[in-house]
């Protein structure tokens, strides 16, 4: 495998599963911004790309010893799809719920103390918003196409033409209500300086920075395997390449 500096980060994220991990601990954009070169994300991030592929080096060999990492590039999309549904949607519903009963308990006893956990809040109730009804198009119209689709190809008969006209349509709504969610995260990460709990915060504090934090990355994942694998393998099947 050649890795280099030149190779987008949607090339590294896809060619080692193990990378996301590497990204999320650097803190580069392997999701939205996956079209930028891993040089071009680090001098972005103020980062040394040399110690950034060392790193990815490193994770590369311990998932080549552990092979536990799914290659989503291949087998069945259907099995993606259930895979994205059954644990990143199931887990942001989830989530969610749990989120908006603690962020009022700590804009409650925090909030006079710390005026941007209002920011915060209402932040995420536009991110919530938009990810609910987000799923919901995908769950109803566009997962079961991509999943006809490939059943028509597997069997050798010809693929319905579509209500929306092409695949890259819906594909095309989906990333852009991608990278609205990309921006709103910012936002969050941005208001919660990192989600760094101030020296004042209870636990319940912690824990809602905490959890912000851990749903920040599963959806940097959520959305990496739909943008970058899931609707690019729709697009070429559609296209019959």
């Amino acid at each position: 495998m050649s890795m280099t500096a030149t190779k987008t980060v949607r090339e590294l994220a896809l060619e080692i599963p193990a990378a996301t991990r590497v990204f999320e601990r650097f803190g580069i954009d392997y999701c939205c911004g996956g079209k930028r070169t891993l040089d071009d994300a680090c001098a972005a991030a103020n980062l040394r790309v040399e110690e950034v592929l060392d790193t990815l080096e490193s994770a590369a060999a311990s998932a080549n010893a552990r092979q536990d990492e799914p290659n989503w590039s291949a087998g069945p999309m259907a099995d993606l799809i259930a895979h994205i549904t059954s644990k990143h949607h199931k887990y942001t519903r989830e989530e969610i719920a749990r989120l908006r009963p603690l962020f009022a308990k700590v804009c409650s006893a925090h909030g006079r103390n710390h005026g941007e956990l209002f920011e915060t809040q209402e932040k995420f109730r536009e991110l919530a918003q938009e990810l609910s009804t987000h799923m919901m198009k995908e769950e109803m119209v566009l997962f079961p196409y991509i999943e006809r689709m490939e059943e028509s190809r597997i069997e050798g008969a010809p693929i319905l033409p579509a209500p929306f006209g092409t695949v890259g349509n819906p594909v095309a709504m989906m990333v852009h209500e991608h990278d609205s969610a990309g921006e709103l995260l910012r936002r969050l990460r941005d208001l919660t300086n990192g989600y760094q709990t101030p020296a004042d915060g209870c636990l319940s504090y912690k824990t809602l920075y905490s959890t912000l934090a851990e749903f920040e990355r599963d959806l940097h994942e959520h959305i990496h395997l739909e943008n970058n694998v899931l609707f690019p393998r729709a697009i070429e099947l559609e296209e019959g390449r």
